[in-house]
């Protein structure tokens, strides 16, 4: 089973415009990600899907795969699916390119098992601050007794009205898909729960395909802020000085 890994790697943030270059402990976000993906054993191969020239000749200049993209794609698994059809695999896994905290171990939970039925999976890990259960950039979600997800929202759910003693989970940006599943979302329209929540997986969910939750104990941030980018660069900083990590 070959299984590849795609980082999708937009410019135009609406949160923080052209986060994969920007600049941790003197190296982009982009090569972090890209770092801590490639220590993985059981990924054949990474690649970054992006639609930006600066952000390709950055991917050059670090001797980082990059795959060049159509600017006008509306979601990350749109952009997967146009470069994973020029990447022979059995298993895509995307990592989102904000991730330069995430840990390779982890990233390979999200693959699925030689030979077990495979469509698509995500993982999630639990929330332990309040205030992450009300950010609406955590994206929160409940599952069945089997693990697949029955719903994500960026509200809190659910609701805990006659029970408190509950753990909220959030998804993380490393999914895994088939061809089946990218092809299923690229050729799906946008269904209505989807419109009001702007989440990508509720296209699996509204239209009753199976996304598989697998939850994990991570330690990892999704870079969306100034405030997110300064977090991750002092944390990062104290692993270099440590040792733990090098350039």
């Amino acid at each position: 089973m070959r299984t590849v890994a795609v980082i999708p790697a937009r410019y135009e943030s609406s949160r923080l415009r052209g986060k994969p270059l920007a600049d941790i402990c003197g190296r982009p976000m982009i090569w972090w990600v890209h770092h801590q993906i490639a220590k993985s054993q059981k990924i054949a191969a990474v690649y970054v899907a992006t639609d930006h020239e600066e952000i390709r000749r950055a991917c050059e200049e670090y001797g980082i795969a990059a795959i060049m993209t159509f600017s006008g794609h509306r979601s990350s698994t749109e952009r997967i699916y146009e470069a994973a059809k020029s990447i022979p695999a059995d298993v895509y896994v995307c990592v989102n390119g904000d991730e330069p905290l995430i840990e390779p171990g982890i990233v390979e939970r999200v693959i699925p098992k030689e030979g077990e039925p495979f469509f698509a999976s995500n993982l999630m890990t639990r929330i332990r601050r309040p205030v992450e259960a009300v950010d609406d950039t955590n994206i929160k979600v409940v599952t069945d007794r089997e693990g697949n997800a029955l719903f994500m929202s960026r509200s809190p759910i659910p609701h805990p009205k006659a029970r408190v003693d509950y753990d909220y989970y959030k998804h993380l940006g490393v999914l895994a898909y088939s061809m089946e599943a990218l092809r299923f979302f690229a050729e799906t329209p946008k269904g209505p729960v989807e419109a009001i929540e702007d989440i990508n997986e509720l296209r699996f969910i509204e239209n009753g395909r199976k996304l598989k939750m697998i939850p994990v104990e991570a330690h990892t941030l999704s870079v969306d802020t100034p405030k997110d980018l300064e977090f991750v660069r002092a944390v990062i900083g104290e692993k270099l000085k440590r040792g733990e990590i090098t350039l």
